[in-house]
């Protein structure tokens, strides 16, 4: 062999090396959407050849953990992170994420714009959204026909209470609602807080001293903890979406107020067997429709540690493009596809036919205002949360005192004040504010 011809034959070696020298891990959750999103690592692979897709996939709570603790120590292990609108600007602000830079057919305007603003920092987008959602109520209305029950386009929690005691049958195996109840700050309190929102009530005051104790909470709390154990299935305090999910498929959940994504499983008659029996409202409240359902979007994030953010870049506009909601629809149907997220999906004819609840779902997102989520002022941004670097800490630890209290383990009032008292030493150790 010639020299140069050895250097050639060398240097396509090496070439076909670095065309796969690539492997981008990408840290997400096992939600349905997620998990579909996977099945099509061929489709990216072969359009982007020296990339490699590795997924860790996981339970939301730990998911939370693993990338934050990822993230805060600079740890390099993800390339990609699904991430929300609470994290998004903070970690934005603290510098640890790299803007997201859409490629030329990627159209950032066609963005809900709620959904664009959550994930924004400094008017930049630091996280594109795989799908949002908002939280509405997910009912079966044989069940409500069969009782006479008719429900406004926004219920009470009281006409919601009513209807759950008349449709409640364990015998038959339906029980009258499923809700959360699995403690985090993003599962039984994204819930409960929507609720004390409805209730008049919120996190901390304009002082930013902790509200927990306050009658909002109480009234609240006491309400959801009655209503689940008169007429949830038994043990409520474990069951978060996915558990809810499973239940409500099977036919066991008269109704369920959680996340508008929840829509497209629970009307796919392949995996629901009630799914031409369900029908929609918005999301129920009690004295103000303030903060009465969330706003949330899980996106794609890129940590500042990655060695990886051309290839990085290149995936998240391809997993949160237009092109991939096209993926989907024409592999799963228009019912099918991530929603919450692109005007362009709900102006598409196909997809209002084939997503009966893509009226309620949108009006949910659209109503939903995390400027403004409560009744009285307050001094944080958020619906479901309080997009502050304590609020995690805080959201876990009364998520877990809300979770005891609806096993019967401690009282309503004892949990409150349990909860106060964590929230209180947090924002003090914060320096919000000095305890007197």
């Amino acid at each position: 062999m010639k020299l140069n011809t050895v250097i050639a034959f060398g240097l396509s070696v090496i070439a076909a090396a670095s065309a796969h020298a690539v492997d981008l891990v990408i840290a997400t959750v096992n939600n349905g959407h997620m998990i579909e999103m996977q099945k099509h690592t061929a489709d990216f692979e072969k359009a982007n050849p020296g990339i490699k897709l590795k997924w860790v996939t996981l339970e939301e709570g730990v998911l939370r953990q693993r990338v934050t603790t990822d993230i805060a120590t600079k740890g390099g292990q993800f390339d990609v992170m699904t991430i929300g609108m609470y994290e998004t600007p903070i970690w934005a602000k603290r510098g640890w994420l790299d803007a997201i830079k859409p490629d030329a057919t990627y159209d950032v305007n066609d963005l809900l714009p709620a959904i664009r603003d959550g994930l924004s920092y400094d008017g930049k987008l630091y996280a594109a959204p795989f799908y949002g959602e908002s939280s509405m109520l997910m009912y079966r209305k044989d069940l409500t026909d069969k009782a006479g029950i008719k429900f406004p386009e926004r219920p009470t929690w009281d006409q919601v209470r009513d209807a759950a005691a008349k449709i409640n049958d364990p015998k038959e195996g339906v029980y009258g609602i499923c809700l959360r109840g699995k403690p985090g700050w993003g599962d039984n309190m994204a819930f409960i807080t929507t609720m004390v929102n409805s209730f008049g009530g919120q996190w901390f005051n304009m002082a930013w001293q902790p509200q927990l104790e306050t009658k909002p909470w109480h009234d609240a709390v006491t309400f959801y903890v009655d209503l689940l154990q008169k007429y949830g299935p038994p043990g409520s305090s474990a069951n978060s979406f996915n558990e809810i999910l499973a239940l409500f498929n099977e036919g066991k959940c008269g109704m369920w107020v959680d996340a508008t994504i929840a829509a497209s499983f629970i009307t796919d008659p392949k995996q629901s067997k009630v799914a031409d029996k369900v029908a929609f409202a918005q999301a129920p409240y009690s004295v103000t429709t303030k903060g009465a359902n969330w706003l949330w979007a899980w996106a794609l994030a890129i940590p500042k540690s990655t060695k990886h953010a051309d290839a990085a870049q290149k995936f998240v506009n391809w997993a949160t493009s237009k092109d991939y909601i096209d993926l989907i629809a024409k592999d799963k149907g228009w019912a099918a596809v991530p929603t919450g997220t692109r005007k362009s999906t709900y102006a598409n004819p196909e997809f209002q036919k084939a997503a009966k609840f893509a009226t309620a779902e949108k009006a949910a997102i659209d109503s939903a205002n995390p400027n403004d989520s409560t009744l009285p002022k307050s001094p944080y941004v958020g619906v479901q949360f309080a997009a502050i670097p304590e609020f995690q800490a805080i959201g876990i630890a009364v998520g877990q005192q809300m979770s005891a209290a609806l096993a019967g383990k401690i009282s309503v009032d004892a949990a409150l004040k349990a909860s106060q008292l964590a929230a209180e030493r947090e924002m003090t150790k914060g320096g919000y504010y000095k305890k007197k």
